[in-house]
């Protein structure tokens, strides 16, 4: 097929494969000629430089399609002979963005971004969405706490994740997980048991891979009505009938400074801000001027996000290791999590500075996100990973282990000290809250009277 245009999609194994999926797949107008792959978005090395396998490319590409590193992409542009380069991946700043759009055109290609509006996919479903406008915000917990309301009015209801498909592609065309053996037999990674497993511990049923057309069809066959869970700040792959976006006033002014949080701004309903227990008055404030200068149509929902331990005294004047959730504190831009705060609230003696203990991947990790503060990132992309993770865990001096990971490390590490888990969850305390705007949406829907 002559005069197609050369196209590069520069991706983080997520985002990426949508764009292509919906948008380029079977458009012979565009040859996709190679993605490329953003070793900072916590790839690890379990992917590799990995082909999109012919199965999934589609008739005009029976060869797949290549990957290569990011940081190639200048030379990748002539040694190609790309003409455009499309970016699409989460949670970068805008100044990052437009460095790198800066590379593409003295390299000799066009900068393009494309609107959610030839992206998202039209589900038979009411969908409920929650994105935020970075990564640990927490957008999980109120996608839970959606599930739990639209639950509530009986009505069968799934989550869909944004994807993290760092395995086989060719089987992680679409996943469900329901129970503890699925994440197993898919020998899931930290960052998605992170993701999948408190669905599985409040009896939720989550989807994920990476045809989300295909993903759809399975959970439109099992649910009334479906959550969108958009990972870091992604915007929804599905058009929604209700966006809740979620702010965070701990990195006042950053929902104006990322990309595509800022386009997941403007677009939401309503915008939680979230953690005001934790928060600073003025911060709360600054983020709430800023929401409503860029969507003053959004209805503002106030929330904390209450931390909780099993045994509280458990803590208390203990010297411990704090485990955080690892896309938070890494690309997220946080030097500590809901671990850190918890030992504050919990009184413990001492955060052990984790940096003596570290080994391998995780020792680079430190070298790399130097904003980190004492806190051990939960990183586990590989087999390798996941043990360098224990065996940092085993070789600390501290009495016990305080995991602000959403998930339970004991599942899969075996560590010689005791861990106790933080749980913490989304507690609206305004009006109307998500239960009145979700039930009106249900309404217009009519599944509701």
């Amino acid at each position: 097929m002559p005069n197609r245009k050369r196209v590069i999609i520069v991706g983080a194994v997520g985002m990426d494969y949508h764009v292509f999926n919906t948008y380029f797949r079977d458009n012979a107008e565009y040859e996709v000629v190679a993605f490329t792959m953003a070793k900072e978005q916590n790839l690890g090395t379990t992917g590799g430089l990995r082909p999109y396998p012919v199965s999934l490319a589609g008739k005009l590409y029976p060869n797949g399609i290549p990957t290569r590193y990011e940081h190639e992409l200048p030379s990748l542009i002539r040694e190609l002979k790309a003409e455009e380069v499309v970016f699409a991946y989460s949670d970068v700043s805008h100044v990052y963005l437009m460095n790198l759009a800066s590379q593409v055109l003295v390299a000799g290609a066009n900068w393009r971004l494309i609107s959610p509006r030839f992206l998202q996919i039209q589900s038979k479903k009411p969908v409920a969405a929650v994105c935020a406008v970075r990564t640990g915000c927490g957008k999980s917990q109120t996608s839970r706490r959606v599930y739990e309301i639209l639950k509530s009015k009986g009505l069968k209801v799934v989550a869909i994740r944004e994807p993290m498909p760092y395995g086989d592609l060719e089987k992680q065309v679409w996943q469900r997980f329901a129970t503890y053996k699925d994440l197993d037999d898919a020998k899931a990674t930290i960052e998605e048991l992170e993701e999948y497993e408190p669905y599985i511990d409040h009896g939720m049923v989550i989807y994920a891979g990476c045809d989300y057309a295909e993903i759809l069809k399975h959970a439109e066959a099992e649910a009334d009505v479906i959550v969108w869970d958009g990972g870091n700040n992604e915007i929804a792959f599905y058009k929604p009938d209700l966006l809740a976006v979620i702010v965070d006033p701990l990195r006042p002014g950053h929902e104006l400074r990322y990309h595509p949080g800022e386009v997941n701004l403007r677009s939401a309903d309503a915008v939680v801000i979230n953690k005001e227990d934790t928060a600073k008055p003025n911060d709360i404030e600054k983020v709430r001027a800023n929401v409503k200068q860029a969507n003053p149509n959004a209805v503002i929902i106030d929330a904390d996000s209450p931390l909780t331990v099993a045994d509280p005294a458990a803590v208390k004047g203990k010297r411990v290791l704090v485990v955080e959730d690892g896309p938070t504190v890494t690309h997220g831009g946080m030097g500590y999590g809901a671990g850190k705060l918890a030992a504050q609230q919990f009184g413990a003696k001492e955060m052990v500075n984790p940096r003596p203990f570290a080994v391998g991947s995780l020792a680079k990790t430190f070298e790399e996100f130097k904003h980190l503060q004492n806190v051990l990132p939960a990183m586990g992309y590989s087999k390798e990973q996941l043990k360098e993770l224990e065996d940092t865990i085993n070789k600390a001096d501290c009495d016990l282990v305080l995991s602000g990971t959403p998930i339970d490390l004991t599942r899969i590490i075996k560590a010689n000290k005791p861990i106790v888990r933080v749980s913490y969850r989304l507690q609206e305390k305004s009006k109307p809250d998500l239960d009145a705007l979700l039930t009106a949406m249900l309404k217009r829907k009519g599944l509701l009277k």
